[in-house]
């Protein structure tokens, strides 16, 4: 007779079911099991929960179903298989997080270090048995899971946002970002305000943040930005390429999920800028691609989950320079899975938690 928990599970779109007879995962040889904490409810859980294209349509959908969602977590490890206290460097009771991907090893881009692109690609919450996800009271990390330790200097609220503070320091990253350099970050969600805590540490010349919520903006001057702008009321383009000479922002990373976020990038941005785009859309985006090129032969860069970060957020975290103040907005209990992901659809919240 198998152990049971109670686990989120989703069935296809808008067909998520609380399962309380969900089968409890048992440690393997190199696998740890741990007692979820937190889980966060992200944007693409959204998108995924409506159905959207990215992953649910084409030849090979991308949430394989039926499946624990959820890729925003930690726990404390409460089972060890054979040989994973070693291979992990991990021990009963250690708080844990591990990264969004389970690298398969033996690609070519796992082999030559490039894991977050390994080609199996299995991420947590999103294909079935070997990645089950969070939004449940215990998960299991396999084999070739990057395991990172939490401090206890970490807190609670702090610890349930190291993914999305990874993927957004990776991301930053991405910018190459210069003392001199006009940044502009559109966006102003959960992961946009991660951004907006990482970009002042470098020290760029100007630091704009785009929103169309006052609140979220009132955040992200809180964090650091030497300006924010309402595309609602204020002519953004008109005031980026004034408050550079009419030259455009040196530095544009796209956070906004929406079409118009690339537009207007491709539009403020410079002759010779970079260009970061992160999000993840609903549906296909169309631009005119000459501006890229012909235009203003532009450095396009993607930021794909958060490769070699997750030490970098567990270590800014410890030394109080990042917090979870201002994202962390609501937190409900793992049963209250609809209400929650209600919350997380609504402007009032930035980050929502489901706690087991």
């Amino acid at each position: 007779m198998f152990e049971t928990m109670t686990a989120v599970v989703c069935h296809g779109p808008k067909d998520y079911k609380i399962d309380a007879r969900f089968p409890k995962p048992k440690a393997g040889p190199g696998e740890v099991v741990v007692k979820v904490k937190t889980c966060g409810i992200c944007a693409g859980d959204v998108k995924a929960y409506h159905g959207a294209d990215m992953f649910w349509g084409g030849c090979s959908p991308w949430v394989k179903v039926p499946v624990v969602p959820g890729h925003e977590f930690y726990g404390n490890v409460v089972e060890l298989g054979e040989g994973a206290a070693e291979l992990h460097d991990v021990a009963i009771g250690d708080r844990v997080v591990a990264e969004q991907i389970v690298p398969c090893g033996r690609c070519k881009f796992c082999r030559t270090g490039k894991y977050w692109m390994c080609e199996v690609h299995n991420i947590f919450g999103f294909q079935t048995h070997i990645a089950e996800g969070g939004m449940a009271e215990y998960m299991k990390f396999a084999k070739t899971c990057i395991i990172h330790k939490i401090p206890d200097s970490v807190s609670h609220e702090q610890a349930a946002i190291i993914e999305p503070m990874a993927c957004a320091i990776h991301t930053v990253r991405r910018a190459d970002i210069d003392l001199d350099d006009v940044v502009v970050l559109a966006g102003a969600g959960p992961l946009g305000l991660c951004m907006a805590q990482v970009i002042p540490l470098l020290t760029p010349r100007k630091f704009i943040v785009l929103d169309m919520d006052d609140d979220r903006l009132a955040t992200a001057r809180k964090f650091g930005a030497t300006l924010t702008l309402n595309p609602k009321r204020d002519d953004v383009i008109k005031i980026v390429r004034d408050l550079t000479g009419g030259y455009g922002c040196d530095v544009y990373i796209e956070a906004t999920g929406h079409p118009n976020g690339v537009i207007q990038g491709l539009e403020m941005i410079r002759k010779l800028g970079r260009f970061v785009e992160f999000s993840v859309f609903s549906g296909p985006t169309t631009v005119d691609w000459s501006v890229i090129g012909d235009r203003k032969e532009l450095d396009i860069r993607g930021s794909h989950l958060g490769p070699y970060s997750y030490e970098t957020a567990i270590d800014l975290f410890s030394r109080g320079k990042l917090t979870a103040e201002g994202i962390v907005t609501h937190q409900y209990a793992l049963e209250d899975f609809d209400a929650a992901m209600a919350m997380a659809e609504k402007l009032e919240s930035v980050k929502v938690l489901l706690n087991p």
